[in-house]
């Protein structure tokens, strides 16, 4: 099978979200559950003029909405949505990995990759599309996938969520797969919650809840019967049983869209017949 991901797009097509500034401005302070009064007092900008903001009766500043933004926690695309609704130019720039401003930022990524060997590392974007991979990883899916070793893994249009949880797919290895359903679910709920109306994370979302059987996954899980701290992903294939848990981490402050919206997923075994799997397939590479 080929996984799929949505194109992305850039912040001059999310420009259609907002007619103007002051919907733009509502919508976020109404989906973080401010009041005008609370926005104006977490801001120190007058009631009033937030109140004229909304109703086009005052333009903001590049710099106002740069601090409503920070204030109203918004994502960096979000935020570049916003200026271009009150026409002004984007403030974070978007650019790909590859881009020579961001070496510095590849390096690391290549560095924490590596040093999770022998066990499994990705870099994935707020979507979960595959951008980076360790060896250990390839290796992973192509043995869960049945491709030659030999065969590249290709990291354009792998979306990590789409490829767990379709059934054709990696899901039909995952013993507990409803739970981590449960699990991957939550993370694109709330990138859709954080999102503008209409966004990509929304209709990704969409895809992944129409898979056979998601809906009844998505039911909260009895916590009560885990023996473990963490959710462990139990694989099962051709008499072989992993288990694993995974650590996401991001990147620091960043002030590019990019690198804002990396995610690294580390995974760890979570015991010792998983540990000595992947040392053993280390050795034999």
């Amino acid at each position: 099978m080929t996984p799929q991901h949505d194109t992305p797009t850039g912040p001059a097509a999310d420009h259609r979200y907002f007619s103007d500034f002051g919907t733009a401005l509502r919508y976020w302070r109404g989906k973080r559950g401010h009041t005008q009064l609370r926005l104006s007092m977490d801001s120190q900008i007058s009631q009033r003029h937030i109140s004229f903001l909304e109703s086009g009766r005052a333009q903001p500043s590049k710099e106002l909405i740069m601090k409503l933004g920070l204030v109203l926690e918004i994502p960096l695309r979000e935020r570049n949505v916003m200026l271009l609704a009150a026409g002004f130019a984007p403030a974070y720039q978007e650019r790909k990995l590859s881009d020579p401003e961001l070496k510095a930022v590849k390096q690391a990524l290549d560095f924490m990759l590596q040093q999770q060997e022998p066990y499994p590392a990705l870099v994935v974007d707020r979507l979960w599309n595959l951008v980076m991979t360790n060896r250990p990883a390839i290796q992973l899916m192509q043995w869960l996938l049945d491709l030659p070793k030999d065969h590249p893994l290709p990291l354009e249009g792998v979306n990590i969520l789409k490829l767990t949880l379709d059934p054709a797919a990696l899901r039909k290895y995952i013993v507990n797969w409803q739970d981590v359903c449960a699990d991957l679910l939550h993370w694109i709920q709330r990138e859709a919650m954080g999102d503008g109306p209409g966004s990509e994370a929304t209709r990704l979302l969409a895809d992944l809840l129409a898979y056979p059987g998601i809906h009844d996954a998505t039911k909260t899980p009895n916590l009560d019967t885990r023996t473990l701290p963490f959710l462990a992903t139990k694989i099962q294939k051709n008499g072989v049983e992993l288990n694993l848990f995974s650590s996401i981490t991001t990147m620091g402050t960043p002030h590019d869209v990019t690198v804002h919206e990396l995610r690294i997923e580390t995974f760890f075994p979570a015991d010792a017949a998983t540990a000595e799997w992947f040392k053993a397939r280390a050795v034999q590479k």
